[in-house]
């Protein structure tokens, strides 16, 4: 029973640490194709491997017809919309900062989640995401309290999270009648098609570039199996088991993976007051967990 209750939080950390890479992965393939171009590959690579890992394990993929539209709605918002917002804003700031933005989802997700899945929080809870806030506030700026980044990377970024906020809510309504697995599959299929159609339309000039895909063929593959896909499938887990707000307070953690990777691949440099914020998201982290307890009413 312990191993139970505890493994829901292990596969939120897992998924973090993943999507905490992805931001360095995808800043590089950046580099010769563009966003939409990449989160095609990155998507078709996840369908073939989630296909293959229904099929070995012997999982046919059934939804209900009257689910087929939560299904599109969910797709809709994530992987598409997001996946603009957030593609589209990392080609304008460092992955570190790119990260830290998204980390502010739990700022957001206990209301939406109040309102309107009637999730409660308690007040440990709400001290640790606006703890955790400061820290993200510490990364975004130097030490003479300027904005680091660029405004429209910004603006593209937030509009990610308001997307992740309204994806929380239909994931949730679709984990209560389906696995993460078959979940995660349906989402990246129909994703492909969204983006199959922004490629034509927006980047089709740029296809011409897929021929120097081989420069980062590990970096897309690592995207398509890892972030796309298994760690999809254990947050997905995760927000079955413990809920949307307790499973987004785990975003908090992937400015310091991003961090992480950040430094280690490409050399990005992780000043004082970046430290500092890692420091305090982490303590934010902590007091979000402290006597938490949650509770559905009707």
């Amino acid at each position: 029973m312990k191993n139970k209750k505890f493994l829901p939080h292990v596969s939120a950390l897992i998924a973090m640490f993943i999507w905490g890479g992805s931001y360095v992965w995808s800043s590089q393939v950046f580099k010769v194709l563009q966003p939409g171009t990449t989160v095609l590959l990155r998507l078709i690579i996840s369908s073939i491997f989630l296909i293959l890992i229904n099929l070995a394990l012997h999982r046919p993929i059934k939804i209900a017809r009257k689910d087929i539209g939560l299904f599109f709605v969910a797709a809709t918002l994530e992987p598409f919309l997001y996946f603009i917002g957030e593609s589209y804003g990392l080609m304008r700031v460092s992955p570190t900062i790119c990260s830290a933005i998204v980390a502010t989802i739990p700022l957001f997700v206990p209301f939406a989640a109040f309102f309107i899945l009637r999730e409660r929080i308690s007040g440990w809870n709400i001290l640790g995401l606006v703890v955790s806030f400061i820290g993200i506030l510490f990364m975004l700026v130097n030490k003479n309290m300027q904005l680091t980044a660029s405004l429209s990377g910004i603006l593209f970024l937030f509009g990610a999270v308001i997307v992740a906020v309204c994806y929380g809510i239909a994931l949730k309504k679709l984990t209560n009648r389906y696995h993460a697995l078959t979940i995660v599959t349906v989402q990246n299929s129909i994703g492909i098609l969204y983006f199959l159609f922004f490629v034509l339309l927006v980047e089709r000039n740029q296809l011409g570039s897929l021929a120097q895909v081989d420069r980062y063929i590990v970096q897309i593959l690592l995207l398509g199996i890892l972030a796309s896909s298994i760690s999809y499938v254990l947050y997905t887990h995760a927000v079955a088991k413990l809920g949307v707000t307790r499973s987004n307070v785990y975003t908090n953690l992937i400015p310091i993976f991003t961090a992480f990777f950040s430094y280690f691949l490409i050399r990005e440099q992780i000043t004082g007051m970046k430290a500092t914020g890692i420091a305090i998201v982490i303590f934010g982290l902590i007091l979000s967990q402290l006597k938490f307890k949650t509770s559905t009413t009707p």
